[in-house]
């Protein structure tokens, strides 16, 4: 069966793609990184080895590997490994501490740790409960990856991987506590490798910057190598880097969070690059300015794709930003084939244009979290039909047009004086001040009202932040004023972008 045959099939594996592209395009490039590049040929081969090896170890179909790493073509290759292997992928966070790394490499109960010389570090002085470690750097983390390997030519027992088999377990991002590990199966995974592959392809070159270990990049990563196209990793992103190495290798897609969007965009000299190669760009994981994707859509050449939803799964949003140019404060429609709906506080479904809590659901929807039945279960919404959604834990209205207008996560919504304030109205304030560069406002607690929003802002050099302050508060009402503005250097993030917004509360509190 050709690739193209499998992408129009009703379900293949990425592994089984792999291996039709190595047939039909060996000498083609598959993966590239700042240190080497594979051909399908050569990148399928790996994948033997890998997947001979761990069989030769004792895998068993359903057993999991952990693999902690910076982005790699290595690292690539060990999950390809572990899925023709018949087992699962579980992806550990490299940028969480040691004791939460170790914390995840146990909850995957794997037997393997594939790591490199970063992970390594973070993970020193930690108890680790895998028992043999794997070096994908070539460093002395582990016995060295390709002298771990099968011999060239190896090849593992076929393993028939049925769609509701488990594909790789990503673990949610959190400041504090161990994160939840997220099972997705092989048709959650091939939902988003048939939904994107039309916008990829064979000719396509996707730069991903974001790690592999982040749902963010395995919507890109996924339908790029379903489809034949070409991954370009990057191990760490940096603005200048990105549009060189964009320029260079005549980019057609990408994936970036928007605070990635807006360092690029904010470079003096962003216009002398070429990115006329440019077909599609797409953006997710944190609120997306509609000011920032309006400067996008008018000087980056190619379109541009808003998606919003959750790794566990639910309803996802597309907006194609250049065809509704006058939704850009939306984070569009549902994606063909899922339902959202909109409940409030005790589930009950709003009618259409209400605000509450978002829930949805799609073919695209996690298995559950690894280990915790109850965190499960508390995801679980159910319609009057009893059709399964997962709530968002988002706070949004969605119009007639079926555009998704978020306010807020739910968890975030200030209630002062019994009045509700979304942190977003007020963050899209400062942020249309010419003065202020970033703005992230966190609810603190007040004796006279309950809760009080507080700003932290980025500003210019000069600027004042008080007067700041006093030009928001006159532009919201007496319930939604700002008690107090601070300046910061830098927001606090997750790898994938995300302002932390308990780091925030907790620096406030201290």
């Amino acid at each position: 069966m050709t690739a193209l045959d499998m992408l129009e099939s009703a379900f293949a594996t990425l592994p089984d793609l792999v291996r039709a592209h190595a047939a039909e395009r060996p000498d083609a490039v598959a993966a590239a990184d700042p240190s080497r590049r594979l051909s399908w040929a050569e990148l399928d081969a790996w994948t033997d080895r890998i997947a001979a090896r761990l069989q030769q170890d004792g895998l068993q179909k359903g057993a999991r590997t952990a693999i902690a790493g910076l982005n790699s073509v290595e690292q690539m290759a060990v999950i390809l490994g572990t899925l023709r292997a018949g087992g699962v992928a579980g992806l550990i966070t490299n940028s969480a501490t040691g004791e939460q790394m170790a914390a995840m490499i146990a909850d995957t109960d794997a037997r393997h740790l594939f790591l490199d010389a970063a992970a390594a570090a973070s993970l020193a002085g930690q108890h680790v409960t895998a028992a043999d470690r794997i070096a994908m750097d070539g460093s002395d983390a582990g016995v060295a990856l390709g002298e771990w390997m099968a011999p060239e030519g190896a090849r593992p027992s076929p393993v028939a991987i049925e769609p509701e088999d488990g594909f790789n377990i990503i673990y949610s991002s959190g400041t504090t506590g161990t994160p939840k590990g997220i099972i997705h199966s092989h048709a959650m995974r091939w939902q988003h490798v048939q939904r994107g592959a039309p916008a990829y392809g064979p000719a396509a070159v996707t730069i991903l910057s974001t790690p592999l270990y982040s749902n963010t990049t395995m919507a890109s990563f996924m339908p790029t190598v379903g489809s034949g196209g070409q991954v370009v990793l990057m191990k760490k992103f940096d603005a200048h880097g990105f549009l060189e190495l964009a320029e260079r290798e005549r980019a057609t897609n990408t994936m970036l969070v928007p605070v990635q969007y807006r360092r690029i965009m904010a470079l003096d000299d962003f216009d002398r690059f070429d990115l006329s190669s440019f077909v599609m760009k797409y953006c997710t994981s944190a609120p997306f300015p509609a000011a920032l994707k309006a400067d996008v859509l008018a000087r980056w050449p190619g379109g541009l794709v808003e998606i919003y939803g959750m790794t566990e799964g639910g309803a996802a949003f597309l907006l194609e930003a250049h065809k509704y140019p006058d939704k850009l404060h939306t984070v569009g429609q549902p994606a063909p084939g899922h339902i959202a709906k909109v409940i409030d506080e005790d589930g009950n479904e709003l009618p259409q244009g209400e605000v509450g809590e978002i829930v949805g659901r799609s073919p695209a929807m996690m298995t559950g979290y690894n280990n915790r039945p109850d965190a499960t279960k508390a995801m679980h919404w159910h319609d009057a039909e009893g059709n399964l959604f997962y709530r968002h834990g988002d706070i949004g209205r969605i119009d007639a047009d079926g555009f998704l207008t978020l306010m807020d996560r739910a968890k975030d919504m200030i209630i002062s004086g019994g009045f509700n304030i979304f942190p977003s109205d007020l963050e899209g304030i400062l942020l249309a001040d010419e003065r202020v560069v970033e703005a992230a406002v966190v609810g603190m607690p007040s004796e006279q009202w309950g809760e009080t929003p507080v700003a932290f802002v980025v500003l210019k050099s000069g600027a004042d932040a008080e007067s700041v302050r006093a030009d928001c508060n006159a532009r919201v009402g007496k319930t939604q004023r700002l008690s107090a503005i601070h300046v910061v250097e830098e927001l606090p993030r997750s790898p994938i972008g995300k302002i932390l917004k308990r780091e925030l509360r907790d620096a406030y509190a201290r």
